[in-house]
């Protein structure tokens, strides 16, 4: 059957079926072209290392088929290790690069059985990974040879035999693509591809690059300037970016985005790798974001997953004026403890703290974790909303057999069973904590299997032998900027869809349902006030309390209505006087009276003069201003001097106040809504009598007397009420 093959593809072997090779070539490089040349430059092939390492990756995840659709053998070995790579540059490129050939696998094994490259050349089956790897390079040159020196890299003799063989079998390599493209029907041999892959390719050509300003080295205005300065453009929106330019997030202030294209320029600036700006995927950057609104000034955090170490470092330059602490769990080797804090060092974050157990393993009360009120759950997830899975995994440290589920556009449902039950032990866990108020929990999945599935079952759910509330859903926390997101998060849910702009995410916010008695902490109500700086210039409660105290004691002021304590006060400021005969004294006590009508000015009038003993037992709208007058008099006493003293007759001042209108009705009998609530103010006298009934159209005058008004009749205002 082989031989067969080999005699087809002998016949179509001729230059007019071949000449232009360039449409031959999977056409990846048509939507991600860009992509590819930001990483590695022009397509002149990789150094012999990178192969090896990408056969050995390719090796670990490829799709294993059953033995009836088998047409290729690879070795199987359990024990083989992939080197680690410090270099981000060339651990992108080995991932990629295996990346992609698992997109195009199966046409890939049928190249080399069609062109008779198999069984015909005598590769050993250990190195059946590195043929695949190396074919894909070769058919993304355009069949070009490499064109890297020597003197650039390591010889790896293997590397050289697999594309010695390559070469021979340029022309019919180039034919059985051909031959694949016309029996698909395909203009472009990516269209063969599943679709969901299809779109996840054209998201990603143009999907912007996020980067959040570390505020601990720089600041956003400082970025935004050095930017500028070489020759950097600031945009408006995301789809105005092209060229050298860059934009503000409209959910995140300080996220950047930049084009794509301009990825390897980004990593050799120095603003990357100083730390100073941070490239992450946006959907990481909005779990912090949505955990700080939910803080107050000394609240700690945990963090359930270590794995994701920029979001760790977000968090903490988001907290960093603050006393709080971010505690990260499952750091348990030594190797992982080093690296994590030689990369918060190098970020300047000093408020983490490592805990080795995993986060399902640690009791809910234990005394690190006692002022920890908010959880921010990042559990291992599908990333099925990702357009870019690469980058995505290898900044999140996540799991990198996931490449092989999402080369084929979906997840298998025993993949997706096993992240859905672990997401909900850790969510279970979360909600056990007594002293947590929040819990953030948030995925870069598209399944509602490991979203709304996940999170449903533990609302309004109770904790046995607790004695605090069960947790809510609550609405997201991040501003809304578009109709599409508002009807998206109409569930209470912040869901994003993936998109050509944005990968998608998904974040729920849950938080402790209120006490049934309504009680609410006055120090978190103030705490959190502090927090989103709303108590600026304003006094703390317990300064405020002080000055009041100071001030009673020197100064006491009467209580409004309250007889026995003007009389009091009257007897203490006449024991405090020596008896002395003075004439004229109508004539002081009328002076005094026009003192203190000049004094509290015109919307205070006098009286007539009433003895004190013969005073009504109910006065409306009347106080005894006689601290004031006992005040002048001291004044005038102290002006005369000891040589003439003079006995003061205190008696009261009424006070005459405007009315207060209860409700208004407007010419047509309907009630008047205005902006004032409808309340009945009265005022009681001296002595404690029942409160006026209620009535929709009746108010109180200055002497206290309930008046009935027609309902037809419009009430004229008269005098100006300025306080109203």
């Amino acid at each position: 059957m082989s031989h067969a093959r080999c005699e087809t593809g002998s016949l179509i072997e001729n230059t007019s079926e071949i000449s232009n090779l360039d449409e031959l070539t999977i056409s990846r490089r048509t939507l991600a072209s860009e992509k590819d040349f930001a990483l590695h430059g022009e397509k002149n092939g990789y150094p012999d290392f990178i192969y090896k390492v990408s056969a050995n990756i390719f090796q670990s995840i490829h799709l294993e088929k059953p033995p009836s659709r088998r047409i290729i053998n690879y070795e199987k070995d359990p024990g083989l290790t992939i080197p680690e790579i410090k270099d981000e540059k060339f651990q992108r490129w080995v991932y990629e690069l295996a990346f992609s050939a698992l997109k195009y696998q199966d046409v890939l094994e049928e190249m080399l059985i069609n062109s008779c490259f198999y069984p015909t050349q005598q590769i050993s089956i250990d190195s059946t990974s590195l043929v695949v790897i190396m074919l894909y390079d070769y058919q993304d040159r355009k069949f070009q040879p490499r064109s890297i020196s020597e003197a650039e890299q390591d010889v790896i003799p293997e590397v050289r035999k697999v594309e010695k063989s390559l070469s021979n079998f340029k022309t019919k390599l180039a034919a059985a693509l051909a031959r694949c493209r016309i029996k698909n029907d395909a203009i472009s041999i990516d269209l063969i591809l599943p679709e969901s892959v299809r779109n996840q390719e054209r998201r990603a050509s143009s999907l912007p690059l996020y980067a959040w300003v570390n505020v601990l080295k720089t600041s956003l205005e400082d970025v935004t300037n050095l930017l500028e300065s070489e020759g950097f453009t600031k945009v408006k929106c995301p789809r105005q970016l092209e060229g050298l330019s860059f934009c503000e997030d409209r959910h995140c202030q300080d996220v950047l985005l930049f084009p794509t294209h301009l990825t390897a320029k980004l990593y050799e600036m120095e603003l990357v790798t100083s730390y100073k700006i941070v490239i992450q995927d946006k959907g990481r950057s909005l779990a912090p974001h949505s955990v700080k609104v939910l803080m107050n000034m000394d609240d700690d955090i945990v963090v359930t997953n270590a794995d994701s170490q920029l979001t760790v470092a977000h968090m903490s330059t988001l907290i960093n004026q603050s006393t709080s602490k971010v505690f990260v769990c499952g750091v348990k080797a030594e190797s992982q403890q080093l690296e994590l804090k030689n990369l918060f060092e190098k970020m300047g974050c000093k408020n983490i703290k490592l805990i080795p157990q995993k986060f399902t393993d640690i009791e809910p009360i234990d005394p690190r974790l006692q002022k920890v009120k908010v959880i921010l759950l990042v559990p291992q997830c599908s990333a099925s909303g990702v357009s870019n899975p690469v980058d995505f995994i290898l900044n999140e440290h996540g799991d990198t057999t996931l490449l092989q589920e999402l080369s084929q556009g979906k997840v298998s449902e025993e993949k997706l069973k096993s992240l859905a039950q672990k997401q909900a032990e850790e969510l279970l866990h979360a909600t056990k904590f007594p002293k947590v108020q929040a819990i953030v929990y948030s995925t870069c999945s598209i399944y509602p299997e490991e979203n709304e599935e996940v999170v449903k079952p533990m609302l309004g759910r109770k904790i046995e032998g607790a004695k605090v509330q069960p947790y809510r859903l609550s609405a997201p926390v991040i501003p809304l900027c578009c109709p599409s997101e508002i009807t998206c998060a109409a569930d209470k849910y912040l869901k994003i869809e993936p998109s050509e702009q944005v990968n998608g995410c998904f974040i729920a916010v849950l938080t402790r349902e209120r006490d049934p008695s309504g009680a609410v902490s006055v120090k978190d109500v103030l705490a959190r006030a502090a927090a989103k700086g709303l108590l600026e210039g304003v006094e703390t409660p317990r300064i405020r309390k002080k000055e009041e105290k100071r001030k009673k004691s020197k100064v006491s002021t009467p209580k409004m209505g309250s007889f026995s304590g003007v009389q009091s006060r009257i007897t203490e400021y006449l024991n405090e006087q020596k008896p002395a005969t003075v004439n004229g004294t109508s004539t002081t006590s009328q002076q005094l009276s026009r003192s203190e009508a000049s004094t509290t000015g015109s919307s205070i009038k006098l009286s007539q003069r009433v003895p004190v003993p013969t005073l009504p037992n109910k006065v409306k709208r009347n106080t005894s201003n006689v601290s004031s007058v006992g005040k002048i008099a001291s004044r005038k006493g102290s002006s005369t001097g000891t040589k003439q003293e003079m006995k003061l007759i205190l008696k009261p001042v009424e006070m005459l106040l405007p009315p207060v209108t209860i409700r208004y009705l407007n010419s047509t009998g309907a009630q008047n809504h205005g902006y004032n609530q409808p309340y009945l103010f009265q005022y009681h006298g001296l002595t404690s009598q029942p409160a006026f009934p209620y009535s929709r159209n009746a108010f109180v005058t200055s002497l206290g007397v309930k008046k009935q008004r027609d309902t037809g009749m419009s009430i004229q205002r008269k005098q100006p009420r300025p306080w109203l």
